[in-house]
């Protein structure tokens, strides 16, 4: 008898929305409860995947015509799909993902201003259509997500050494545009997408966030 398939969750949302923090507090609230969890990046996530992810955010990275940023995100996709999310879905794993192609709609499609259409083609042809089971977006108001992002950039590149602000260069109305995109994919996919607005406490995010993803999983695990 096969392998029940396991359950990908994506955590989605601008720069400094928190998720980094949530991704972890997830990750431990799964495994507390009996779950095998496999936790990965977009880009990135391998170790091509990585490399492409230097490129694409390095600030030092010369400008990038819209169309090759987009590309490069989707090969690094293509690479952590077959490489790691894949492969763990058929083991059964719960695959918790930071950004997937809801990244590339609202940066590329909304703040480059390329359009969805283009975007969710690349993903049906690049990544096979797969989506995931449960989406959180997480968007506390703008100005806040924008006044944490050029901040947490400023303290990684102090720890690090490495600055991963290319998009963090960008101007306002740049982000305006990814932050309405993420509203728009939200109303359109009501069914995939968790909306947690507004500029909550970490405690409180992640209330709303394990009480999404244990209804999700029991809903699954009744539908398996």
């Amino acid at each position: 008898m096969p392998m029940p398939r396991g359950f990908f969750i994506t955590l989605e949302g601008l720069d400094g929305s928190g998720k980094t923090t949530q991704i972890k507090r997830l990750a431990t609230w799964l495994t507390s409860r009996g779950h095998a969890v496999t936790m990965t990046r977009q880009p990135g996530g391998t170790e091509t995947g990585d490399r492409i992810r230097a490129v694409i955010l390095d600030a030092r990275s010369g400008p990038l015509a819209p169309m090759t940023e987009m590309a490069l995100m989707f090969a690094a996709r293509a690479q952590v799909i077959a490489e790691v999310i894949e492969p763990a879905l058929t083991a059964g794993k719960v695959v918790v993902c930071d950004r997937f192609t809801d990244s590339t709609e609202a940066y590329q499609g909304g703040g480059r201003e390329m359009g969805s259409e283009v975007v969710l083609e690349l993903h049906r042809l690049i990544c096979g259509g797969l989506q995931p089971d449960l989406t959180l977006m997480l968007l506390p108001s703008f100005e806040a997500s924008l006044r944490r992002a050029r901040k947490r950039n400023d303290r990684v590149e102090a720890q690090t050494g490495m600055n991963e602000g290319r998009f963090e260069q960008e101007q306002n109305d740049f982000f305006l545009r990814v932050w309405r995109k993420y509203k728009e994919i939200a109303a359109r996919e009501p069914d995939r997408v968790v909306l947690i607005e507004g500029d909550l406490t970490i405690d409180e995010v992640h209330e709303q966030v394990v009480e999404a993803v244990a209804a999700r999983l029991i809903a699954h695990a009744q539908k398996g």
